[in-house]
């Protein structure tokens, strides 16, 4: 079982960066593949970025190349999501996820976060 608490949403204005944190909970930490979501109001739920288990491998979703970097730290049981240059429309409700298989597709993720609010003003 693996725990994830986000933290690190709020809001801000447009060009300006944030850093989402995600704990985890569980010794098994390490062997997950992690994963970045969001969903915005009245629209699903998308990829946003990617981390294998080892950190050596890190995918993203085209909207958010280049302006977003995964990290993990495994003796910290953390993850973490940079994002600079923010634009109005990365507002939405960011969820950290564990799963068994590195990937951008949501339903390979087995654990969830709560989610924590990221809102960008124009």
């Amino acid at each position: 079982q693996v725990q994830l608490v986000e933290s690190g949403g709020g809001l801000v204005q447009t060009g300006t960066s944030l850093r989402l944190s995600c704990a985890a909970s569980g010794r098994t930490f390490g062997s997950y593949a992690m994963g970045w979501f969001r969903q915005a109001p009245g629209k699903e739920r998308e990829f946003v970025a990617a981390i294998a288990w080892t950190g050596g491998s890190t995918g993203y979703a085209d909207s958010v190349k280049g302006r977003f970097t995964i990290s993990r730290d495994n003796a910290k049981n953390t993850v973490y999501l940079q994002m600079n240059s923010l634009k109005p429309e990365d507002t939405a409700v960011y969820y950290c996820a564990a799963g068994e298989t590195y990937s951008g597709r949501y339903h390979n993720y087995d654990y969830w976060g709560q989610g924590t609010q990221v809102t960008v003003s124009s």
